[in-house]
């Protein structure tokens, strides 16, 4: 097979993966040389850093034959997907030609599981260290580790990679004994433990050689089960505290080609996946947990934001003076960011907020203005019930332009 038509395949294969973003992905020196792709030399010029420059990946599968038989994966053993396979030397002259032609700033690389977990996993670290070690290349490396294989193998793709992440794919056990019965939990939490313990060891001593500088991450299918988003986050929760994931990642369920009658034959609304990272963002940033977004097990809202549905739950907390209250309690004001919270607090350290100062640093005052107090504003009593706030700040579907003839 030709190399354009495995990198067709190959790069198809992996569009389901949404766990490929870069964020802090640090810059590397080549200690004197530039380095090809170097972040602080001649070359590479756009990266995906914490403070928002963009990095532009070579997002492939070393392989989409696979000994598993996944339910929900469009490469599981069953499926008849057209297949291919990258030799690790392909990988690196993909890489590098796309780099040189400026189109990337580096790899996201993963891979169906043949022969074994530890064959596969070591033909991951194969491409990772002759980028590194032969081509100098001191661009984005992000390797997805395969949970059953040896931990000295991830812990040496660690000394390679940017990131390094784990795929859990359903937050629950059940649902993966089901889907997957050929993937263990503890394997999966055992390679997140071991990434953790690495980056761990790393943090705590000065001089030693860095592992998965950028993190590590995972990917949860969402509506391939019946697991709400309650469960969901949840479970996201307790794998930032128990492995400090830099990040979950939520992918739609998308149904495939003659898929198994085990998963649905409908993909669940693009809103719920939106809806997920929302509030996995009030998780991450704003000192929610996730038992304050529900009163129980179900659902979050499609139709108004998680931030919006806690406000409206906790009208008693509400309105907030600014001039007065916490910081941490302005930031879940509705239409309030973190970055606007931190303005407005070092501005009534030298006078006290009007209402003006709120349409000057951007807030969305539409949302905002029933749950806040200024010096010259306090929302209208009569404007107040949960029930016509909701009415009034739900998301609403943009209007389908008429045709020519209606």
């Amino acid at each position: 097979m030709q190399l354009i038509e495995k990198l067709s395949i190959l790069a198809d294969a992996a569009k389901y993966d949404a766990s490929c973003a870069s964020s802090a992905a640090p810059k590397r020196s080549s200690e004197g040389k530039a380095g090809l792709g170097a972040t602080d030399g001649m070359g590479i010029c756009h990266s995906y850093t914490p403070d928002g420059r963009c990095v532009s990946l070579l997002k492939i599968l070393l392989t989409n034959f696979c000994l598993f038989d996944c339910q929900y994966c469009v490469n599981r053993r069953s499926s008849d997907v057209p297949r291919a396979r990258f030799t690790p030397e392909e990988v690196v002259t993909l890489t590098l030609d796309f780099y040189r032609r400026n189109c990337i700033s580096g790899l996201f690389l993963s891979s169906g599981i043949i022969r074994s977990a530890d064959y596969t996993m070591e033909q991951l670290v194969r491409v990772a260290k002759l980028l590194r070690e032969e081509h100098e290349f001191r661009g984005y490396i992000h390797l997805k580790t395969i949970p059953e294989a040896d931990p000295r193998l991830i812990e040496e793709a660690g000394r390679y990679a940017d990131r390094l992440s784990v795929n859990i794919e359903l937050p629950t056990d059940a649902s993966l004994q089901t889907l997957a019965p050929e993937k263990q939990v503890g394997s999966i939490r055992q390679a997140m433990s071991t990434i953790h313990v690495g980056r761990e060891a790393v943090a705590n001593e000065s001089k030693a050689p860095s592992f998965a500088p950028a993190g590590q991450s995972t990917q949860m299918i969402v509506g391939a089960d019946d697991t709400d988003d309650s469960t969901i986050l949840h479970s996201a929760e307790s794998l930032y505290g128990n492995f400090k994931l830099k990040r979950v990642y939520y992918s739609a369920f998308s149904p495939i080609p003659n898929s198994p009658k085990s998963v649905p034959l409908a993909a669940p609304p693009l809103m719920r996946e939106h809806r997920l990272y929302q509030a996995d963002f009030l998780l991450r940033g704003y000192g929610f947990k996730a038992g304050e977004l529900f009163q129980g097990p179900g659902h979050l809202a499609l139709d108004i934001d998680p931030k919006l549905a806690w406000a409206l739950e906790h009208r008693d907390v509400f309105p907030l003076d600014l001039n007065r209250a916490e910081p941490a309690l302005i930031a879940r004001i509705p239409g309030i960011g973190i970055r606007t919270t931190q303005r407005l607090v070092e501005l009534r350290r030298q006078r006290r907020i009007r209402y003006e100062d709120l349409t000057r640093l951007r807030c969305v005052l539409a949302k905002a203005k029933p749950f806040l107090i200024t010096s010259d504003y306090h929302p209208r009593q009569a404007d107040s019930s949960s029930h016509l706030l909701r009415e009034q700040l739900r998301d609403r579907p943009a209007p389908q332009q008429m045709g020519l003839w209606g």
